[in-house]
């Protein structure tokens, strides 16, 4: 995670015209992805995981791959939040919240987690 606060900071520094909103919007996604896959990624070797960032005028880009078995979950419907009591559920429904679209699909043996924020001017 200290990488990933670390290439987000150093983007953020580079990209001065972002704002604030934005700026945590993405960072708080994109946490909340990398820190579900590490813990429920599943696979009898080591999981590896990798992480590409982009931004520019439109947009901030995040795919993060894994090499953990296929995630047999459908990020594509929009979720509510569960009942304030429940233990579990509310990944999903966050990042959603604060992104504009988020993708998983399953290619070349990978799980593949794209995030997009369209970018707001400030």
């Amino acid at each position: 995670m200290t990488a990933i606060h670390e290439a987000l900071d150093e983007l953020w520094t580079e990209s001065p015209g972002l704002g604030s909103w934005d700026r945590m919007s993405f960072t708080t996604a994109l946490v909340e992805v990398t820190s579900n896959v590490v813990q429920h990624a599943r696979s009898s070797r080591p999981v590896v995981c990798r992480v590409g960032i982009r931004v520019d005028d439109l947009e901030m880009r995040a795919v993060l791959s894994d090499s953990g078995e296929a995630a047999d979950i459908d990020v594509a419907e929009r979720r509510e939040m569960p009942d304030e009591w429940e233990e579990a559920g509310r990944g999903i429904p966050f990042i959603q919240a604060l992104v504009t679209s988020f993708d998983h699909r399953r290619v070349d043996g990978q799980n593949v987690w794209t995030i997009v924020r369209e970018r707001k001017r400030s």
